[in-house]
């Protein structure tokens, strides 16, 4: 059975582009740029074909294009002249648009096209910081609504997991020199989101650190073992789920307990639990950023 997204309600096409449902219907009843289908029920929906001419209508309209401009122009016109303008203009939100057609229809040749397009622009980190991370706020909030299932985000979080691993790799076969300092990064009990601490540890190794990446669900005990191969090391951990958020002061305070016995040791932290924080509550030696940026610019 196909299992393609291919059926949006209004409110879906709202969440996906941005544009709201009260201007879809009017750019719909006054132009006619779109033409919603019924179920055998008669409950409107709208294809994947208009979906994608929404993301391309949208797009034109932010570079300057007005609607009535806009519904003037052969449907089969509209997405060439999108590629025109986005070759001459900031390809980003082009780009983000196409990454999500792709995770949509699971379409990996679409991603990997529109990633080696933006790779002959831009260096990996300015597309993981300016495209991905917008992208993948996105998908958090597409997801919470209902917009997409899980499938679709496990699909394009696994893409670009491949692209971090691969530049990773391409540092490390490349590099001689002894490390400067040891990180080791984990995620908590039962925190499986580790994506944001993969890019963390590709950015470690590119400024000449050594970096230990545990992966998800590392319980405490684990962690301690490693005091006894190095002296000096920063923990990194990445809470978006875990710990609870009646549970997180009293995990960092465990930790700080077991782990950071002398001022060798520091313990780094972000995430969405990281904004449920007081953080004049931290011990010292334990420090809480805002974001993947505000973490690496200290490496």
């Amino acid at each position: 059975m196909n299992n393609i997204k291919n059926r949006f309600s209004i409110k879906d096409l709202e969440n996906l582009t941005g544009i709201k449902a009260h201007t879809i219907r009017i750019w719909e009843k006054r132009y006619s740029l779109l033409e919603p289908k019924r179920t055998e029920t008669n409950i409107r929906y709208y294809d994947l074909a208009s979906f994608q001419k929404l993301l391309n209508v949208s797009y034109l309209n932010n570079n300057g294009y007005k609607i009535s401009k806009i519904a003037t122009i052969e449907s089969q016109e509209i997405p060439q002249l999108v590629r025109e303008l986005a070759t001459k203009t900031n390809l980003d939100s082009h780009a983000i648009n196409a990454f999500k057609l792709a995770m949509l229809n699971f379409d990996q040749a679409l991603f990997y096209k529109t990633y080696e397009t933006l790779l002959s622009e831009k260096s990996f980190e300015n597309i993981f910081y300016n495209i991905f991370i917008p992208l993948l706020t996105e998908i958090g909030l597409l997801w919470q609504t209902d917009t997409i299932n899980p499938a679709h985000e496990h699909f394009i979080s696994i893409l670009i997991r491949q692209k971090i691993l691969i530049n990773t790799e391409k540092i490390q076969s490349t590099q001689s020199h002894k490390p400067l300092k040891t990180f080791v990064l984990y995620l908590p009990d039962n925190e499986i989101h580790d994506l944001g601490l993969t890019f963390i540890h590709h950015e470690i190794i590119s400024n000449g650190h050594r970096s230990i990446f545990l992966g998800p669900s590392v319980p405490l005990d684990s962690l301690i073992e490693l005091k006894n191969y190095y002296d000096d090391i920063t923990f990194i951990s990445y809470f978006t789920i875990k710990p609870e958020k009646e549970n997180l002061l009293n995990y960092i305070n465990e930790f700080k307990d077991r782990l950071i016995k002398d001022s060798n040791t520091n313990f780094w932290i972000l995430g969405n639990r990281v904004n449920d924080l007081e953080t004049e509550q931290l011990a010292n030696n334990i420090t809480a950023f805002k974001t993947i940026k505000s973490l690496t610019d200290t490496l």
